[in-house]
This record gives structure tokens, sequence and C-alpha cells, in this order.
């Protein structure tokens, strides 16, 4: 989208008729702008003259937005006086969602690239984190994900193999997968922690020698609290955040 599209798209949000202080509306219609994709990841918005300009408002007014925006990590100022969406994602850990779900509330395009799916005897880890014994198999999914193209993180999903009798069955989405088959787990249990980076996983998510990697193990219930899926997922550092919201 060019920058009289966004200015346009801005104009129907901004109104000096408001009693909302001009700055603070600018700088939500800029969050409107993102969330709907209006201004994608990584894409360079309109200069403060141009947008003040087109908007009839102060370059002051505009400084002060974006200002408001790069603090909260939205934005990212650049060299030559240019300033981008953030590339950053963000995950909450108060919600239980897949990585598909993620991608679409920021209007990303979410893609897998399978690595390997295989039906196998479960390693002592799996064993203790399905609580299942050793002869029951297991099914054990690896996949690159994406989001619009771009390599975010390695997952490896282990299940019972009595959830999914043929792993070649699931699409690039494992939950729509258990919800129409009636497994959809309802609550799960999680703990992240910072990992150094192997080469095998800088090579697939395209990151430098010296990389660490978030990396989060959920274990996922049913209704009945069968232990439905265990997965370790391997997220860039220099690309995720999570957030947790805490009360009082």
């Amino acid at each position: 989208m060019n920058d009289q599209a966004i200015i346009d798209f801005l104009a129907g949000l901004v109104s000096p008729e408001s009693g909302e202080p001009l700055y603070r509306q600018l700088g939500t219609a800029l969050k409107t702008a993102i969330d709907t994709s209006v201004l994608k990841r990584g894409a360079v918005i309109p200069s403060e003259r141009d947008l003040g300009e087109g908007l009839g408002i102060s370059r002051v007014t505009v400084r002060k937005a974006i200002e408001g925006l790069v603090s909260e990590g939205l934005l990212d100022r650049r060299q030559g006086a240019k300033t981008v969406v953030s590339p950053r994602l963000e995950k909450s850990l108060a919600t239980m969602t897949s990585f598909s779900e993620d991608m679409r509330l920021r209007g990303l395009e979410p893609g897998c690239v399978w690595i390997s799916r295989e039906i196998s005897r479960p390693s002592p880890a799996e064993m203790m984190a399905l609580g299942i014994p050793a002869h029951e198999r297991v099914v054990r999914l690896r996949r690159l994900r994406t989001a619009d193209g771009t390599p975010i993180a390695i997952e490896t999903a282990t299940l019972p193999a009595r959830f999914v009798p043929d792993p070649q069955a699931i699409g690039d989405s494992l939950y729509e997968y258990l919800a129409g088959h009636g497994a959809l787990p309802v609550r799960a249990m999680q703990r992240m922690q910072a990992k150094p980076a192997s080469e095998e996983e800088r090579r697939l998510l395209a990151t430098p020698e010296g990389s660490s990697l978030l990396t989060m193990e959920r274990r996922c219930f049913l209704a009945d609290d069968q232990i439905v899926e265990f997965t370790q997922t391997k997220y860039r550092g220099d690309v995720y955040d999570f957030v947790i919201e805490l009360t009082r």
C-alpha cells in the first residue's frame, strides 16, 4: 500500500473535532493500521512531514504519536529518518492458542514446512510428559513454522498415536485436525527457557551464529485430564516477545 493510501486510511480515524488529543488519536489509528495489516510488519510508514500535511496536524503532534508507539515496541526508528513497523511478534502466555491462530490475529499468513512426521516409540522425556508406558506408540511431528513466509519457530509435537492414527492426514494446523477429531485440548501447562541454537536450527531459522532461541514446552490436556500433546517450540529470539499480564 502506498503512502497516500495509508494516509487516507489514517485520516478516517483522526478527527480534530474529537475531544481526544490528536497525538492519541493518531497513535490509535496507527495501531489499527498495524492490526489490520494496512501497515505490515517491517513496512516503512509515511514520513512525519507527509503525515502532518496529509492529516492537517503539526509535525510535533505526529512525532509525539510515533514516539509513543516506539516506546511500546510497535514501531522502530531506523537510520535515514525512516520509521518502520516493528518486525517483532508478541505471544501472550495467558491464553492457549495455536501458532496459526496467533499469526492470523496479527494479520499474518501462517505456514509450515514439514521436516518430519513419524510413528515411533516414545523417548523417556516423552513418556514422562505424556504419562504413557514405553510400549505405547507416539506420533512425532516436526515442522518449521512461518509467518508471511518468514521462518519464526521450529516445533516438535508428540502425541499418543491413538489421537493421530495417520500423521499424513494433518494439514498446516494440528489443532484444526484435533478439533475435527474431538481431541482439541482445553488447558495446558507450559514453561519457557532460553537455549543456544544448534547449527541445524540456525540454518532452518536463518539466524546468525551465537543466536539464542526461546524454547517453550507445553503439555496439553483434554477435558477428562488425558494428556493429548507434548510440544517443544523453539522461537527466534530476535522476532518474538512473550507477554504476561499481571493483575492484583
